[in-house]
């Protein structure tokens, strides 16, 4: 979807307040497009319009995406400043949280955020997106994670689930539009130094990326009208990220137990196998 970063067009960006999401306010910003970043930080939203520089303009909006019905204050708010049309959507809105199998608790705010919150802004603003792709570009930005395609085992079971069902989601929307309307896309970055991977803080790690660099991936893949945006980073290779892939649905077609490449009696044969494997 090349020229989506235009000067007049809208965007309004979930999560946007930091990380991958306040770089993207950046961007649309600096290519004069009309922004609106929306996030649950208020110290966040407060800092926003002086951290994404000049060009556009910034407006921010307090929400909770879980809630349906803060989307609709919300909308009353889009209708108010950009007439209804959105010309990117981007769905970035995204919370961690250890999720013990006993705690149903964890599992309900994860999914509540992560998935909820993308079906709230489809159902809330796919038609101003289509109204936008009438007059002339839009896409609908998606962000997923590579833990919901490979599924790793660790500490929080409905991140993964919550990833997994967006990308199906997000599929499923590309595949509805095909005929016209706006593009969708599913960003999925790679090990990024944002708010929600850094913890305490500190100094970014060598091999992460930082989340300007996966926005101006997320451009370039755009450009090239691609749907699955599988970022790369300093320590992960596209090759490898495609080699982990194939072994993890190949648990399914060869018979493997779930979650093979962790196991201790499956680790060594998933390793030779990448090393051997062209992709």
């Amino acid at each position: 979807m090349a020229g989506i970063f235009k000067p007049g067009y809208t965007a309004l960006i979930t999560g946007g307040a930091s990380g991958i999401g306040l770089a993207l306010a950046k961007k649309c910003r600096a290519s004069g497009m009309k922004v609106l970043v929306a996030d649950w930080n208020e110290e966040s939203l407060a800092s926003a319009p002086s951290a994404t520089g000049s060009g556009g303009s910034l407006e921010t909006f307090k929400i909770d995406v879980g809630k349906l019905d803060e989307w609709t204050k919300l909308k009353t708010k889009v209708d108010e400043i950009f007439g209804g049309k959105i010309n990117l959507l981007a769905l970035n809105a995204g919370v961690g949280r250890k999720t013990p199998w006993e705690d149903v608790s964890a599992f309900q705010y994860v999914l509540s955020t992560n998935l909820f919150g993308v079906i709230h802004g489809i159902s809330t603003f796919l038609p101003a997106s289509k109204a936008a792709a009438a007059e002339g570009k839009a896409a609908i930005v998606i962000t997923g994670s590579k833990q919901g395609i490979t599924n790793p085992p660790g500490t929080s079971p409905a991140y993964n689930a919550s990833k997994a069902a967006v990308k199906s989601l997000a599929e499923q929307l590309a595949y509805d539009l095909r005929a016209g309307g706006p593009s969708v896309h599913l960003l999925v970055p790679g090990w990024t130094f944002t708010g929600l991977t850094k913890g305490a803080g500190g100094a970014k790690p060598a091999g992460a990326w930082w989340p300007e660099q996966v926005v101006d991936y997320l451009e370039k893949k755009m450009d090239e009208e691609k749907f699955y945006v599988i970022c790369p980073d300093n320590d992960v290779t596209e090759e490898t990220d495609k080699k982990r892939m194939l072994w993890s649905v190949g648990d399914i077609i060869e018979g493997r137990p779930p979650l093979s490449r962790w196991r201790e009696d499956w680790k060594d044969k998933a390793q030779e196998w990448m090393d051997k494997q062209k992709v």
